[in-house]
């Protein structure tokens, strides 16, 4: 196939996508866009090479467990007759959706979960979301692995199996995003759907080598059925290589629509052309250890040297961080709003599938949660969600005299698989990994993973930067300078599709 399409990609001028990879370059989301474009390449040869990508590779990632070749053709068949319009900025590019949260009417969604997968359960509506993601231009190719209910930070549901990482298939691809992030880090699709609920987009993004940033609470729809998920800690976005790929996605489906109960307002101008620019002066803080754990020697190392770097941006950096970032009570209120939501969730997938879920239709884990969140009294859940205000107020003081917070996304590189599904240990060494995330989801402030180390066993370790709400741009602008002095998107996993 390959072979095949470089004889293409030679007979056109000056060349194709499919050079590219002859080349050892990596072509991202706008890169592929722009072949498409300009004629060098077509929606169909795209898509057919990505599917090939997935015959390749996906049997050894487990990263896909829902494929619409049929309809990924058609489409990109239809594409090649049509005028792609103004505001189509990835017409043709090869995409995958997380099968959580996003929907498009017909297709299957299992969200990890055996009942779902068992009654083959099917989406009954289109999200705001999957709308936007087709109005870009995206081909989806199919929909990726997830734990049960994107309830924890490694992708190994009962439903369908392990992801595994491309940098060592021995290994997590985090979560709850975890099989698009291994998707895009193997090389199927250059970006693919994520959200964030704890982490679910920076944790896979840490663990795979990518940039994964969770937007402002309000900056992306949930819609039609949803205005919050979580009490606003949820956000969707998604796992790419490259900054500009995630700007470009964001400009694309960072907009209201009619109904949204908040949304962020909008930026001066594209994020895609904000990361042309650079900060002026910035007062940076840095933050490398944590009162609730260990923080290991490798993910220390990953923020001093980006906190080095950023000395030599010119910005001014410090030891420094907001009082509360380590509150003793954020994971109670946490487990209290995320327990009531789930359980409340699966009641209505009950009368989704017509008939309520039983013990045997979730993981242990799972159930015992659900379990959880029926004990919690309507007082108990509004104090809490009194408390993620009060919480998010206390926080935002901080950033009143700094402009970012430099953090380590995960306390631990990439654990083993199997390490954090442990019945014995498994919830203790999540709650030890889990050191620096959570916070941002409850404040809702933007916040970005940028993988900009590797650990001593070659498996990647990112670092996390933290803005006020609605720096989404700022945050673009670091990262793109940090992209620019590290190259991590020219680094290959051990697995990659060729």
């Amino acid at each position: 196939m390959i072979e095949h399409m470089f004889a293409q990609c030679q007979e056109r001028s000056p060349c194709s996508g499919y050079l590219l990879f002859m080349q050892n370059e990596i072509p991202d989301g706008v890169a592929l866009a722009e072949l498409v474009s300009s004629g060098q390449a077509s929606p169909l040869e795209l898509a057919e090479e990505a599917i090939a990508r997935v015959d390749q590779v996906n049997p050894k990632l487990n990263a896909i467990i829902h494929r619409f070749d049929e309809q990924a053709l058609a489409q990109a068949k239809a594409m090649e007759a049509e005028v792609p319009p103004s505001t189509a900025a990835f017409w043709g590019v090869p995409f995958l959706t997380k099968d959580l949260t996003v929907m498009t009417e017909g297709d299957p969604y299992h969200a990890g979960n055996t009942a779902l997968r068992d009654e083959n359960y099917r989406a009954g509506h289109t999200t705001h979301l999957a709308t936007m993601f087709e109005e870009l231009g995206l081909i989806n190719l199919g929909r990726t692995n997830t734990p049960e209910f994107g309830l924890t930070v490694t992708t190994e549901p009962v439903a369908h199996g392990e992801s595994r990482n491309p940098w060592h298939l021995g290994y997590s691809t985090g979560g709850s995003s975890g099989g698009s992030a291994a998707a895009v880090a193997a090389g199927i699709v250059p970006l693919a759907h994520a959200n964030d609920g704890g982490g679910s987009i920076r944790v896979p993004a840490s663990e795979c080598g990518l940039v994964g940033l969770k937007p402002s609470r309000g900056r992306v729809s949930f819609g039609p059925k949803l205005g919050e998920y979580w009490a606003g800690a949820c956000i969707d976005g998604v796992v790419s290589r490259t900054v500009r790929d995630t700007a470009r996605a964001l400009d694309g489906i960072s907009r209201p629509w009619p109904g949204d109960p908040y949304w962020a307002p909008e930026p001066p101008m594209t994020f895609e052309e904000s990361i042309k620019l650079l900060p002026k002066e910035l007062k940076v803080g840095v933050v490398t250890n944590s009162p609730w754990g260990p923080v290991h020697a490798n993910c220390v190392t990953a923020v001093e040297r980006t906190a080095k770097l950023l000395e030599d941006f010119g910005y001014l950096v410090e030891p420094s961080s907001p009082k509360s970032i380590f509150d003793e009570d954020l994971f109670h209120h946490f487990r209290v709003v995320l327990a009531s939501n789930e359980a409340f969730t699966v009641e209505k997938l009950g009368k989704e599938i017509g008939r309520p879920f039983t013990a045997s239709d979730m993981e242990g884990d799972t159930r015992a949660l659900i379990d959880l969140g029926k004990t919690f009294s309507t007082s108990d859940y509004l104090n809490s969600v009194q408390w993620f205000h009060l919480y998010g107020r206390r926080m935002a003081e901080w950033w009143t005299k700094y402009d970012l917070l430099l953090t380590p996304v995960l306390a631990e590189p990439p654990p083993l698989l199997g390490e954090l599904r442990d019945p014995t240990s498994g919830t203790k060494r999540i709650r030890d990994l889990l050191l620096f995330t959570v916070q941002f989801n409850i404040t809702g402030q933007p916040a970005i993973s940028l993988p900009v180390e590797m650990s001593d066993n070659g498996l990647p370790v990112g670092i996390q930067i933290i803005g006020a709400m609605h720096s989404e741009s700022l945050l673009l602008q670091v990262g793109q300078q940090l992209q620019d002095a590290t190259a991590w998107h020219r680094r290959f996993p051990t697995l990659w599709a060729r």
